[in-house]
């Protein structure tokens, strides 16, 4: 059953006055930079009860997918193609697949050069509370990174420069991690930042990025278990993972996405997604976005609709 909230091609009738983009940017960010709080917060109740963990993962989830979808018709005043409940599935889908297979790359190449190891069993109840946070987390961190810094963001400087612009950003939010190093600050903003905002751009909707993110980080840690972005408060995953060697193998402190094969393996999927935005007409200059006009209804259906820019003005 389709929520109401999801039916991003719903004509929404105007009834303020349109704000500019930088007044829409700066209410958007600020109402999810507390939701981004409320969630740490939530996590840190249910800690590594899996059950718990299960439960606050899909609450997060849920809630921060509604209150984005809410914001943006009360703020914005358009639907929210962005979350076309047509595209979840299959978006969710592949991306999830995706994210697994990439992270299941780097850390096999990591092993082939003596850098990844195990010891211990394995912990079930790991692996699930880890599914649990990760789900929460990637949620909310693409709803604020693509769905609003990079969405918004793109009307004031075009695709190429928001891609940098929100990749650099991703990147500087994993610094406050307690393993965190400036390169694998840089190492994420290229691997993930560019990745998933590619991701965003080659399709105009949430769901891929969203399964992308999902995907890696719960490999990262729920099946192989090593550290995810310098952050050591992460559950125990299924295996215990070990990294020995160089840095630059093993990404050192801050977990194989600092690692020189997962900058290497993410490359590749980034440069797909860019060649589709590009064939699909997505990638939009700083001018076409200013000049375009629509809006309204006719604003509803350009994000999910190849060759359209969305909400330009």
């Amino acid at each position: 059953m389709t929520h109401s909230w999801l039916r991003s091609r719903t004509p929404f009738k105007n009834v303020r006055l349109p704000r500019s983009t930088g007044g829409r940017l700066a209410l958007m960010l600020l109402l999810f930079l507390a939701v981004t709080a409320l969630a740490a917060a939530v996590r840190a109740v249910a800690g590594t009860n899996p059950f718990l963990s299960v439960i606050a993962g899909a609450v997060v989830a849920w809630g921060a997918l509604k209150l984005y979808a809410v914001a943006v018709r009360a703020v914005e005043e358009r639907a929210v193609p962005e979350l076309d409940a047509a595209s979840a599935v299959s978006g969710l889908r592949t991306g999830t697949l995706v994210g697994l297979a990439l992270f299941t790359a780097t850390i096999a190449l990591i092993a082939l050069f003596g850098g990844y190891g195990t010891k211990g069993g394995v912990s079930v109840s790991g692996a699930v509370a880890v599914l649990g946070t990760m789900a929460g987390v990637a949620v909310v961190e693409e709803l604020l990174f693509r769905g609003i810094i990079f969405r918004l963001v793109e009307q004031l400087v075009g695709t190429r420069g928001v891609l940098a612009i929100s990749g650099l950003l991703f990147g500087g939010l994993h610094l406050v991690n307690s393993g965190a190093t400036v390169w694998g600050g840089l190492a994420i903003a290229v691997e993930a930042g560019l990745m998933l905002g590619a991701a965003y751009a080659a399709t105009r909707t949430l769901w891929l990025p969203i399964g992308l993110h999902f995907g890696w980080n719960f490999a990262e840690s729920g099946i192989f278990g090593t550290t995810v972005s310098g952050n050591d408060g992460t559950p125990a995953g299924l295996l215990h993972g070990v990294l020995s060697g160089p840095a630059a193998v093993t990404g050192g402190t801050f977990g194989p996405e600092a690692s020189i094969f997962a900058i290497v393996i993410c490359t590749i999927p980034t440069v797909l997604f860019l060649r589709t935005a590009k064939q699909r007409g997505h990638l939009y200059t700083r001018s076409e976005l200013r000049t375009a006009t629509g809006t309204g209804a006719a604003a509803n259906t350009a994000h999910g609709t190849e060759g359209t820019i969305a909400d330009p003005q």
